[in-house]
């Protein structure tokens, strides 16, 4: 694993190095020891895989709050997505910024979001699965979320979104939070 960190500090892409053979490949996509090198000490404690069908869908942008904030590491296992994240911590230098990486099948390689970030991702072919390693369990209550048009991010999304939720439809604007951004 070769850990590059990413302009956000403390969210790398993690490149891969699969061993092929006349079988197939064989690939590690998580070493507890090697993470140590970046940081993580935590454990996973969740692992989940979403199957997105149509082309330009579009998730997020979600994160979590207090004890619930949660490392992510996220590997796409069918397609391609173009994938965003923003860093929400308060007292970073790149409060508010974002930055965005391609993730595909076809390329080993996977994104390491620590806590403090939002997520979300636009597919960019049909049928898109992704897993995602998770250092806390899902809290409905910590949730927080914008819209992926947010104007105060300005995120530049690469297609036109042709199915977004009607949950992520309905987050307010990050100016109309105030500081509610980061509280229970």
């Amino acid at each position: 694993m070769e850990f590059i960190e990413t302009a956000l500090k403390g969210a790398y892409i993690i490149k891969l190095d699969p061993k092929g053979d006349k079988r197939g490949s064989f690939t590690r996509i998580f070493c507890e020891k090697e993470l140590a090198e970046i940081g993580f000490d935590k454990k996973i404690v969740q692992i989940n895989h979403s199957i997105t069908e149509e082309k330009g869908t579009l998730r997020g942008m979600h994160y979590q709050v207090g004890v619930a904030s949660e490392i992510k590491i996220i590997r796409v296992i069918k397609g391609s997505v173009y994938d965003v994240i923003v860093d929400m911590r308060p007292d970073s230098d790149t409060f508010l910024k974002w930055t965005s990486s391609n993730l595909s099948k076809d390329s080993p390689q996977i994104l390491y979001v620590p806590e403090g970030f939002a997520h979300g991702f636009q597919t960019l072919s049909q049928d898109v699965e992704m897993i995602y390693q998770h250092s806390s369990f899902y809290d409905p209550n910590s949730e927080r979320g914008f819209p992926y048009d947010d104007p105060k991010i300005r995120i530049s999304w690469p297609l036109p979104v042709s199915v977004v939720s009607e949950r992520d439809s309905n987050h307010h604007n990050l100016e109309s939070f105030n500081n509610k951004l980061f509280e229970l």
